[in-house]
């Protein structure tokens, strides 16, 4: 096998062998069904450039085909959305399809289907439905109506058709096998009564197609070769298939369904349903919030397409489902931005800086480069004058030895500019700093090649000239939830996990060469991040975006807080050796506040879990986390293994264990009975006074 079949993912491979057993190359067509109930995110982005990558790869034809099936959901905002993301991302489709465009045919061949038996028009309710279909475990038995004549079944579907019916009163099933193992073959609905306003079809019709009929023979009617899907359409084979068999004609390429892995990302949701909830309840200022997920929010934010593309190339495609770390997405997109963004300088949280040595009334333009990593993206001049604004945190009067800031005393370098020293500062009545003066060395110019431009200061800062500056609004957004699997808890709404601090806005100063930015211009402002301008900047106010910091401050966040509780659960053994009650509290004091101090919920229910084991410091750690956490509660821990954490406490031979786990029991109201036998039998026999005092109160 050569190189470049090695490297042929699972679909390509299923393709070539497709080639190979002699399917004409110029029959390969695939396409992107979306269906238009919702914007696209970054899940679709994987689908969208495994489909349309193969489209290139082999000069085949792309169809984008909306699946519009169901009015009651889908709208021409989401179909022109949908439009606009494709062709950002790069994207052009060969034909632009509708499920819609077939609702004729459709209904024409399940007028063929009852006449051949193999359709019926169903009368039952939907529960009565639900229980007549059985259980994976055991086998459905037919309905009532399953039997009805060809006749009665095609004037019933006709009236259906004519909106005679209410909503919910029929429905059209295909009559399969009511025993088979594959649920889905249960007799599936195909047609529902739906008086609804279709964004295509006007009132035309008040019977729409089931998705998993349309979708198969919408593939057949465009003669799509291979129809990629999704891990959780696996089971959806069978009846694509059974469908097609209705109507295929052996002088037609037939469609074959493959699936493929979806993108799953942490600290994100996908769900369309839970998207739709967060525009509609108001959490986020609509589709294309910078911090959603959707297509249009990361554009909005200040994504690349490049970038987009690129992380779903190095994802892959897989069989096998795993879940991906955001992180990687904003490596993609720091990647691309090193390389285009111009650097530019900004001050978000400015403080004024008076050079008391610098000519008043003097100004002059320093040349600054643009893009250290371009060559070709030349340079600008910045103007420089004696008061300038700097960043309040590059500063501490009195600075700690690894401080590599402005301090009074020390040196630093302005970018493209001179070296300064702190001299002295000026303070409001609160004591907060107004103003730093600062001396500056007339001949250490950036780029002048003088001996003083050459000394070695401890750090370098970012400025913008006061008289010069253009005020800017700034929204620093984050990520939208604090844990990394928001929506997996099943105590828990994902609403319980959003980030506070995703948002803030904030008034800061650009340099002047910002006044003419566009809409979706993208900078780097030096020192702080990558920044884009937002389509609410007017003329006379930039808005900018933070796309992303220049380092994963989340990424390091969650290192931080893995290490803190690894480094606490070590100092557990100190606490549990201790003999000295008042030396043992003076140990447990830093060990609760770093437990306090773990925003990640999956990493506490993850660390408490693990630690539920026949090892008593281990069983006192779960014990502490759940005690003294106020992001983790019981309900949060399985019940299997939360009994088992109270089992095994109540019976340690270590009184700290005992205790905290009684402390955890009394605030948890669902178990608390079921443990009553176990806490009189521990009065009976426990030694330990503080145990018993405790015991005494409950």
């Amino acid at each position: 096998m050569s190189t470049e079949e090695k490297s042929l993912h699972f679909i390509e491979q299923i393709i070539e062998d497709s080639l190979a057993s002699g399917f004409p190359q110029n029959k390969l067509r695939f396409r992107f069904p979306p269906e238009p109930n919702g914007y696209l995110h970054i899940g679709h982005a994987k689908s969208i450039c495994l489909n349309f990558g193969l489209g290139l790869k082999y000069n085949a034809p792309v169809n984008l085909r909306f699946d519009d099936t169901n009015p009651a959901k889908e709208e021409q905002e989401y179909v022109d959305a949908i439009k606009e993301d494709l062709q950002w991302l790069g994207f052009n489709w060969a034909e632009e399809r509708y499920a819609s465009d077939y609702f004729q045919q459709l209904y024409d061949w399940a007028i063929l289907m009852i006449k051949n038996g193999k359709a019926y028009v169903d009368s039952q309710s939907s529960e009565e439905m639900a229980i007549q279909k059985g259980t994976p475990t055991q086998p459905g038995v037919d309905g009532p109506y399953r039997n009805r004549s060809v006749e009665e079944n095609l004037t019933l579907f006709e009236a259906m058709k004519n909106g005679e019916f209410p909503e919910g009163s029929h429905v059209l099933r295909a009559k399969i096998d009511m025993a088979s193992t594959n649920m889905l073959m249960r007799d599936p609905l195909m047609y529902r009564v739906l008086h609804r306003h279709h964004h295509r079809t006007g009132n035309d019709w008040k019977i729409y197609p089931m998705y998993d009929y349309a979708h198969g023979e919408s593939d057949y009617i465009e003669q799509i070769s291979h129809s990629i899907c999704t891990l959780e359409f696996v089971m959806h084979r069978e009846l694509y298939n059974w469908f097609l068999d209705q109507i295929y004609d052996d002088t037609k390429v037939r469609p074959h369904q493959y699936e493929f892995a979806r993108l799953n990302l942490n600290y994100t949701v996908m769900s369309k349903r839970k998207l739709l909830q967060l525009v509609q309840d108001k959490v986020v200022n609509g589709w294309d919030d910078p911090r959603m997920p959707t297509i249009s929010g990361l554009r909005r934010r200040g994504y690349t397409a490049a970038s987009i593309r690129k992380f779903c190339e190095t994802i892959g495609v897989a069989k096998r489902e795993n879940v991906i770390n955001v992180s990687l997405l904003d490596f993609c997109l720091r990647e691309d931005l090193n390389k285009t963004a111009p650097r530019v300088m900004a001050v978000l949280d400015p403080v004024k800086l008076v050079i008391t040595n610098y000519p008043e009334g003097n100004e002059e333009w320093l040349e600054a480069e643009n893009n250290q990593e371009d060559e070709s993206a030349g340079y600008r001049k910045v103007p420089f004058s004696r008061e300038l604004y700097i960043e309040r945190d590059d500063f501490l009067e009195v600075a700690p030895a690894k401080f590599f800031r402005l301090s009074i005393g020390n040196e630093v370098r302005l970018k493209n500019g001179y070296i300064i020293k702190g001299e002295s500062v000026t303070k409001d009545a609160n004591g907060t700093i107004t103003e730093i003066q600062v001396t500056y060395d007339e001949d250490s110019r950036s780029g002048s090649g003088s001996e003083a431009s050459q000394r070695k200061v401890a750090g370098t800062l970012h400025w913008v000239s006061i008289q010069h500056a253009i005020e800017a609004e700034v929204r620093l957004y984050d990520r939208l939830f604090i844990d990394e699997a928001p929506d997996s808890h099943k105590e828990k709404n994902f609403l319980d996990f959003m980030n506070t601090s995703s948002l803030e806005v904030v008034n800061g100063f650009v340099e002047p060469s910002l006044a003419d930015a566009k809409t979706g211009d993208k900078f780097q402002f030096q020192r702080l991040g990558y920044f884009n301008v937002d389509k609410d900047s007017i003329a006379s106010k930039l808005v900018f975006n933070r796309t992303a910091g220049l380092k994963d401050a989340w990424e390091e966040k969650g290192k931080k807080e893995e290490n803190l509780l690894m480094a606490t659960q070590k100092e557990i053994n100190k606490y549990v050796k201790e003999k000295d009650s008042t030396a043992a509290k003076i140990i447990l004091q830093p060990i609760i506040e770093n437990i306090k101090s773990i925003d990640n919920f999956s990493l506490l229910v993850q660390t408490i879990t693990k630690n539920i084991k026949n090892d008593n410091n281990s069983l006192l750690f779960s014990n502490l986390i759940l005690n003294y956490s106020s992001n983790v509660y019981s309900k949060d821990i399985e019940q299997e293994s939360l009994s088992k954490l109270y089992t095994m406490s109540l019976k340690s031979q270590l009184a700290a264990v005992r205790i905290f786990g009684i402390q955890n029991l009394k605030k948890d109201a669902k178990n608390w009975s079921d443990f009553q036998t176990q806490l009189e039998e521990l009065k009976n026999s426990e030694k330990n006074e503080q145990v018993l005092e405790l015991l005494k109160t409950i």
